[in-house]
């Protein structure tokens, strides 16, 4: 008997500020145009005064609740993939766990940047196989507006904020490529990076800091990394790019997601973009991509995914999923 982690909801949430590309003309030397031409992004979203990580992603859970027919306490664990938890400690998890009401399983967040939600996937499957949960709530949330230097132009204008939340549930298989839920995933990292891509604070300088990015670097090395992984991914599940009925990327830019689908000789038609309306939302931007790709019918039952992301560390990694 083969046991694989299979998709039972999906659900998403935005924080209800909209803020054009032309918003940033007033402050920036900068134009919509000139944004859009660069990165694809037209549109982003950004958290209230107040509104908290965890609440995004407390939204996020309850609307992939509802997509299961599940309540709290049918979870057995939750992994919320973030770089911007509300504190220091505890996690963000453990509070999205108590303002769910959820009265029993475990809590714990997973920092991977922009690839911590498939990070958290591997990780929730993991803990599947092993019969550690049945059933895992895993989340990609992030308020990174509160991470930005506002007066570079090379950065401020590519992030925004939103969570995504996914059910996984262990189900019998056959253990056959044609088997619904996780079918294969692929990690790497290297701290070599590290100065591609970081925010300069932390305990050790006692300012929360902000983001500094060198951005042709970070563009080289994503669609050179995300085709092999992805690639990688596939070959472990016994499947090819012919076989993929939809990539659902890490959303950053608009350009490193079209070289990506190329390498992999996947057509962009079976590519789920949301980058123009969310701009890059680090950890949360695939499950924001699979909620919205399922709620627009694009995403079926059956259908083969293939979801990769790189961010700082650099860490980078994909997941195979049959939807």
């Amino acid at each position: 008997m083969t046991i694989r982690a299979v998709v039972r909801g999906v659900g998403h949430y935005l924080p209800e500020r909209i803020v054009p590309n032309a918003e940033f003309e007033k402050t920036l030397e900068t134009t919509d145009e000139w944004i859009r031409s660069r990165s694809g992004i037209e549109r982003r979203h950004f958290a209230a005064e107040g509104e908290t990580t965890s609440m995004l992603a407390e939204r996020a859970a309850r609307a992939a609740l509802d997509d299961a027919g599940m309540q709290p306490d049918d979870i057995d664990a939750i992994v919320l993939a973030t770089s911007t938890a509300d504190l220091t400690f505890p996690s963000a998890a453990t509070m999205v766990q108590s303002a769910l009401g959820m009265t029993s399983g475990f809590a714990f967040d997973v920092q991977a940047v922009c690839a911590g939600f498939v990070y958290a996937l591997s990780n929730a499957n993991a803990m599947i196989l092993s019969g550690q949960a049945k059933r895992v709530l895993v989340i990609g949330a992030e308020t990174f507006s509160r991470l930005m230097d506002w007066t570079d132009r090379s950065t401020c204008v590519l992030f925004g904020d939103g969570a995504g939340a996914l059910i996984l549930e262990g189900q019998e298989a056959d253990g056959t490529p044609q088997d619904r839920g996780i079918l294969a995933t692929d990690l790497h990292s290297d701290g070599t990076y590290k100065s591609l891509l970081y925010v300069d604070g932390g305990v050790t300088t006692g300012t929360t800091g902000h983001l500094r990015m060198e951005g042709r670097e970070v563009f080289r090395h994503a669609v050179e990394k995300l085709a092999e992984t992805a690639h990688a991914a596939l070959d472990k599940a016994g499947l090819g790019s012919a076989d993929v009925d939809w990539i659902v990327p890490h959303q950053a830019n608009l350009r490193i997601i079209k070289a990506t689908a190329q390498r992999m000789q996947v057509p962009m038609d079976r590519v789920i973009v949301t980058v123009q309306d969310h701009g890059n939302t680090s950890a949360a931007s695939i499950p924001l991509a699979l909620s919205v790709g399922k709620a627009n019918g694009d995403i079926k039952p059956d259908d083969l995914v293939v979801t990769e992301a790189i961010g700082g560390g650099l860490a980078w990694g994909a997941v195979v999923i049959r939807w």
